[in-house]
Order: structure tokens, then C-alpha cells, then sequence
């Protein structure tokens, strides 16, 4: 039971971190766009990432071959 609770604190205590970060401006936890890519696995932004980002990670890509 100790470990249960013990658990939860450190839980609390983690998202009680994330949660006061933001407050104080810093931005929100997001993923990268192209994140699988990066692994060999397909897939796409699906329109969610700017046309800046997409450089970026064709950048980054061009770069790791």
C-alpha cells in the first residue's frame, strides 16, 4: 500500500510540475512533426505542421543519411 501511495505522490507532484510550468509561460509539451519518420516508419504531418517545421525536419532527415 505504501508503494501505491508513494506512486500516486510522485505522480502528483510530476503533474503538478507540468501544470505550474505552463502557468508561468513556458509553452505547452508537444510532439515533433515527423516523429516516426525519424525511425523508418512512414507517415505524415497531416497538415498539422508549418511549412517551416516541415524544412526543418526534411533538414534533420537529409542530414542523418
Amino acid at each position: 500500500m505504501t508503494t501505491f501511495i508513494a506512486a500516486f505522490v510522485v505522480l502528483l507532484v510530476v503533474v503538478a510540475a507540468m501544470a505550474i510550468g505552463v502557468l508561468f509561460g513556458r509553452s505547452a509539451i508537444k510532439g515533433s512533426c515527423g516523429g516516426l519518420n525519424q525511425v523508418g516508419l512512414s507517415g505524415s504531418c497531416g497538415g498539422a505542421c508549418s511549412a517551416q517545421e516541415r524544412d526543418e525536419c526534411a533538414k534533420r532527415k537529409a542530414q542523418q543519411q
